[in-house]
């Protein structure tokens, strides 16, 4: 560990990274031994020989244990990717352009077609739908309600005709809203398009089937929970219409060509099945950490709650807590709270380098001054009221910021 990191840290940010859980390591700990002890499971999983098919073997297990944590029909359903930003990557272009195709070889092509996303996607969403607009698709970004919510009255008035795909997430990472995904999807089938959700922050923290939800499409990461890094998955239900967005060996079915990180996807199979076996008691602890949070942030005179979570409300991920400070900007007490031990963010650990307001926050209709100042608090299975109580008593320090003599760099200082 890094020697300037305080001993000991109290992590808070579950939402950008959760810490590798026992299950993900014990699974994994086969294919770290040296040299020949190993081979069999370090082996390339498409070859022939002995040490192969003992990989294929272990890669087809993680398959078939992932698939039945996703809620999947068949394990099949399942592809492993690099990680989800490649799985929603794959599933904007691959479903567009699949169905794109599929309707003008049946002879009824869109005069122009169209895409709808949500406007508080992650960026791996946001960002493969803005190059499909420049490819020549039209494209539409749902509005949020400022409680968070992409509503199915929205998408009803943007669906038509020449939709082909719409992608709306299954939980903000920021501020915590579920989405009614399995309205949003029927509706997008109603009107003929393909319906991809991306479940990041969804699985492991609230109960999820992708069979139940009624989506074409979605994608997962392993490390939100617990699992390692560098490996993700696209569910595709069966007989979907898909373009393989990397193309070469033919692997996975041809959905995702490339050598197969075998200890990756056990890794990830190894988290799942840990945390979807207990996460009714999991989402329970969680939110009762999370209303111990609100009910003390909301306390304070320059605090306000991002969005309205009630008491008990399942409309919002047990895990997060958003607020929005008054007078301070997120890189600023982010830096504070660091400089104490804790670990917290902003919001998107993937724009924290950004010192413009949150685009999830502008697009709810937050003022940018208050947006601004926003802050996340993340919590996971380890959690516990101590730690909620340590990040509480730290507050009032960081907003007089009574911790260090010398603070860190500030990014967000003018």
């Amino acid at each position: 560990m890094d020697a300037r990191i305080p001993e000991p840290y109290l992590y808070l940010d579950y939402a950008a990274t959760a810490p590798l859980c026992p299950e993900a390591a014990e699974a994994m700990a086969p294919f770290d031994e040296p040299g020949a002890a190993s081979l069999a499971l370090n082996a390339n999983p498409n070859s022939l020989h002995g040490p192969g098919r003992a990989a294929y073997r272990a890669l087809e297990q993680a398959r078939r244990s992932l698939a039945q944590c996703l809620g999947a029909r068949r394990p099949d359903e399942v592809t492993f990717t690099g990680g989800a930003t490649e799985a929603d990557n794959a599933a904007l272009w691959g479903l567009a352009c699949a169905e794109r195709d599929r309707r003008a070889q049946a002879g009824r092509p869109a005069a122009q077609p169209h895409v709808i996303v949500g406007a508080i996607e992650h960026e791996a969403v946001l960002q493969p739908a803005r190059a499909l607009r420049a490819a020549g698709f039209r494209v539409t970004e749902l509005p949020a309600s400022r409680q968070g919510f992409v509503e199915v009255r929205s998408l009803e008035a943007a669906l038509d005709a020449d939709t082909v795909l719409v992608s709306v997430q299954a939980a903000n990472s920021e501020v915590g809203s579920v989405q009614p995904v399995a309205e949003l999807a029927a509706c997008a089938h109603e009107a003929g398009a393909l319906f991809h959700t991306d479940a990041v922050q969804a699985l492991g923290k609230v109960p999820l089937s992708v069979e139940a939800l009624g989506v074409d499409a979605a994608s997962f990461s392993a490390h939100k929970l617990g699992g390692p890094r560098g490996v993700g998955a696209l569910y595709l239900r069966a007989r979907t219409p898909f373009a393989p967005l990397l193309r070469g060996g033919g692997q996975e079915s041809g959905r995702r060509s490339g050598t197969q990180n075998v200890r990756g996807a056990v890794g990830f199979a190894a988290a799942a099945s840990a945390v979807t076996a207990r996460v009714a008691d999991d989402a329970a602890a969680m939110m009762a950490l999370r209303e111990r949070l609100y009910g003390a942030l909301a306390a304070l005179p320059s605090v306000q709650p991002t969005v309205d979570v009630a008491p008990g409300s399942l409309d919002y991920l047990p895990n997060v807590a958003s607020v929005l400070v008054e007078g301070l900007e997120s890189e600023t007490m982010v830096l504070r709270f660091d400089g104490l031990g804790i670990g917290v963010s902003g919001g998107s650990a993937c724009s924290s380098h950004s010192l413009e307001p949150s685009h999830v926050l502008r697009a709810m209709g937050v003022p940018a001054d208050l947006a601004q100042g926003a802050l996340r608090v993340s919590f996971g299975r380890d959690t516990v009221a101590a730690d909620v109580d340590a990040f509480l008593a730290a507050v009032p320090k960081v907003l007089r910021w009574e911790g260090r003599a010398a603070a860190p760099r500030e990014l967000g200082a003018r």
